[in-house]
């Protein structure tokens, strides 16, 4: 359970911008009656009880205790619901000095302003309706984007795209419930003929659900990201090769072996997939107790990665993988990546990807099989399509996914109508719960806890 509780009564406030020094800052406040309750701390509180919604008006603030003014500010002003929350709502635009952002905190603490919990605008927002609970995820999955892609999935679920795939859904599976219920209504206890069965209806609705699971990965994959490690001997080019990735000279490069003795992290992308890269120390045996460390922590990355780039020395006459490396070349989140083929006379491995990590020759190749790799057989998606990616939508998918599974196998058994009739509603229940129609309330504030604050 949360351990905010969320008081849709209290006047809240936040700061809707990043925390720091900045030209403008923007502090945004919700709750009925807060327009009257800060115009008493408004220089213009005349100008401002009248306002008119959608409008921005200039002041000053003013501490009620001194009558000083604490900061120039410009104040929007949302009535009668027309808000982000649904409520009588007012951002206020001051300067974005640390200092002075708190002194406004405490002139609005003192007028009883409360600050607000993480996520509780967002709450506000869908317990009056303006967003469903899909949307409301949606807001900090937009926040919390890694990619284009990724904020591209995420708006099309704020506009809405998962609510009304999961409405259509809902429709059919209700038309199938329907017909069930017509049924008891006259047939007690007796199953109907096929033709009569709403098994169609159960079906499509059944495949979409199956669809829109299948989506969960490339989802997760677009939202999180993945690990990729550059592993291998000493001076096979994985610093080269981390470079090329990274399109910038990042790890250091040096024809001496052992350069790198610790593992180096960066981000990038790859086809609009967020990807932590890491060039790794050469696995090799070594008496230098920094560099065993430095190997020590490479075999931990390479357990907890998505992905291995195993990256040998193609030049060398007659190179063997050592033992280490032929049981990472095995595993099938390896690729084997034959490096410096550059240098011409050059043995590539059966299987492996031929590369000139200097020259780039191979390279786009390589690229293409990474990310085929890290999708893993998800269906690709170009921004425009209905994807999850929160753990809690697809716990509720699978739940509406094995209901309707069940009635179909009941049907199959001949089993009596009411038993189906609650697999249908147990299957409503979960689609529901999806865009938070039946969601409890410690549910909800779960979800919301775990938004940022101002959001």
């Amino acid at each position: 359970m949360s351990r905010y509780t969320y008081d849709n009564n209290d006047i809240i406030y936040a700061l809707a911008s990043a925390w720091g020094n900045s030209p403008i800052a923007v502090i945004r406040v919700s709750g009925d009656g807060s327009i009257k309750k800060f115009s008493e701390l408004f220089s213009a509180s005349e100008t401002l009880l009248k306002a008119f919604s959608h409008t921005i008006h200039y002041g000053k603030i003013i501490d009620p205790d001194s009558k000083e003014a604490v900061d120039e500010i410009l104040v929007a002003i949302f009535r009668d619901g027309r808000s982000y929350t649904g409520q009588e709502s007012l951002e206020i635009n001051c300067h974005g000095n640390i200092i002075g952002i708190e002194a406004i905190f405490k002139v609005l603490e003192k007028q009883g302003f409360r600050s607000a919990y993480p996520g509780e605008f967002t709450f506000r927002a869908f317990m009056n309706g303006k967003v469903d609970l899909t949307q409301a995820e949606a807001v900090m999955e937009i926040v919390n984007s890694q990619s284009e892609i990724a904020h591209s999935l995420a708006l099309k679920r704020l506009e809405g795209n998962l609510f009304n795939l999961i409405n259509e859904i809902k429709i059919k599976v209700v038309d199938a419930l329907a017909v069930i219920e017509l049924q008891l209504d006259y047939e007690e206890d007796e199953i109907i003929d096929e033709t009569h069965f709403p098994k169609e209806a159960i079906e499509g609705a059944l495949k979409r659900v199956e669809s829109l699971l299948d989506t969960y990965t490339i989802g997760r994959l677009y939202s999180e990201g993945c690990r990729v490690v550059l592993a291998g001997s000493t001076n096979t080019g994985k610093s080269t090769l981390f470079n090329l990735l990274l399109k910038e000279e990042r790890s250091i490069v040096s024809e001496i072996h052992g350069t790198t003795r610790d593992y180096i992290e960066a981000k990038t992308h790859l086809e609009g997939i967020p990807i932590s890269l890491y060039d790794t120390a050469g696995l090799r045996d070594s008496k230098d107790s920094i560099e065993q460390e430095g190997i020590r922590r490479t075999r931990g990355l390479i357990k907890e990665s998505d992905l291995v780039l195993l990256v040998v020395d193609s030049s060398i006459d007659g190179y063997k993988l050592s033992p280490e490396e032929q049981i990472l070349a095995k595993e099938e989140k390896t690729i084997v990546v034959c490096n410096k083929t550059d240098l011409g006379n050059v043995a590539v491995l059966e299987g492996s990807y031929p590369l000139s990590a200097k020259t780039a020759e191979g390279f786009k190749t390589l690229k293409e099989e990474i990310v085929k790799r890290l999708q893993k057989g998800s269906p690709k998606t170009d921004g425009s399509t209905v994807v999850i990616e929160s753990a809690r939508q697809k716990k509720e998918l699978n739940r509406a996914c094995e209901a309707l599974k069940h009635s179909l196998e009941y049907f199959k058994e001949t089993l009596p109508l009411d038993i189906i009739a609650v697999e249908l509603n147990e299957a409503l229940d979960a689609l529901g719960s999806l865009s938070g129609e039946v969601t409890s309330e410690d549910i909800l504030e779960n979800i919301f806890s775990n938004f940022c604050v101002g959001k």
